[in-house]
C-alpha cells in the first residue's frame, strides 16, 4: 500500500518537473525567434536605406524655386555654345598686280612701225621705228608706255581701257581674239623744242599665240602742230611682275 503512494507522490512530482521545465524553456524560445526576427529586420532597413542613397546620389538634382541645390552638377553654369557664324559682307575688288593679263591678253613689250599721217613737228608725224609695250594693272586697265625714235624723239604714256566683243547671238561663247582699247595721257617731245601735250591714243590687240601679240593703233599728240601716227607691231608677252 505504501508503495503504490510512494509510486503517485512521485509521478505527481516528475509532472510537475516537467511543466516546470516546458514552461521556462518556451520565453527562451520566444525571446530567440523575438532576436532573430529583428535582426533581420534592421538588416533589411539598412539594404533598403543604402540602395535608396545611392539612387538619389546617381540621379541629377534639378533645382527648384524656394530650394538650395547643394549638388555640384546643378551649381555648374550651364554655357550654351551659339553655332551662328558671322557673314562678312562680300566687297567687290578689283585685284590689281603690275604686269597681269587683261581682257585683250597677256602684257608685252615689243617692236613697231610708224607711219606719220599728219603733222611731222616731231618723230611721231614722220616714218620711224618704235618699242612699244603693254603693262596690265588691272582685267580692264593697262598703261602703254612707247617711244617713236628720231631726230625729235617721242615718248608716249597712255593709260589704255581694254574692251572685247562677244560673238553675237551666243553670249555664252568665248569672247573674239581682237581686243581693242583706247587710252589718254602724255606725249613728250625731246630735242631743241622739248613740249609736253595731250595724247590720245586707240588701237587693237591680237594675240597671236601664248608667246605673241600684233598690235595696231593710232597716235594723237597735241603739240604747236598735231602730230598723228599709224603703228603696227609685234609684241613679246610676258607675265607679272610679282609687285
Amino acid at each position: 500500500m505504501n508503495t503504490i503512494v510512494f509510486h503517485k507522490k512521485a509521478s505527481g512530482l516528475l509532472s510537475l518537473a516537467a511543466v516546470a521545465v516546458l514552461g521556462g524553456g518556451l520565453p527562451a524560445v520566444a525571446q530567440s525567434v523575438d532576436t532573430t526576427s529583428t535582426q533581420q529586420l534592421t538588416q533589411l532597413s539598412e539594404t533598403e536605406v543604402e540602395a535608396n542613397t545611392q539612387a538619389i546620389s546617381s540621379s541629377s538634382v534639378i533645382p527648384t524655386p524656394g530650394t538650395v541645390a547643394t549638388s555640384s552638377a546643378a551649381l555648374a553654369p550651364q554655357h550654351s555654345e551659339s553655332n551662328a557664324q558671322t557673314s562678312t559682307p562680300n566687297v567687290a575688288q578689283a585685284d590689281i598686280g603690275i604686269g597681269t593679263a587683261t581682257r585683250g591678253g597677256s602684257s608685252y613689250i615689243g617692236v613697231a612701225a610708224n607711219i606719220g599721217l599728219s603733222g611731222g613737228d616731231s618723230a611721231l608725224g614722220d616714218g620711224n621705228f618704235m618699242i612699244i609695250s603693254k603693262i596690265g594693272f588691272t582685267r580692264a586697265l593697262s598703261v602703254r608706255p612707247s617711244a617713236v625714235l628720231g631726230d625729235d624723239t617721242v615718248f608716249l604714256i597712255p593709260v589704255s581701257y581694254d574692251f572685247t566683243f562677244q560673238q553675237l547671238g551666243d553670249p555664252l561663247s568665248e569672247a573674239l581674239p581682237i581686243a581693242p582699247y583706247v587710252g589718254a595721257g602724255a606725249a613728250i617731245k625731246t630735242g631743241d623744242d622739248s613740249q609736253v601735250s595731250l595724247l590720245l591714243s586707240g588701237g587693237v590687240d591680237v594675240p597671236l599665240n601664248t608667246q605673241f601679240t600684233a598690235n595696231a593703233a593710232i597716235n594723237a599728240a597735241f603739240f604747236d602742230e598735231t602730230d598723228i601716227g599709224l603703228s603696227i607691231g609685234v609684241g613679246y608677252n610676258f607675265g607679272g611682275f610679282g609687285i
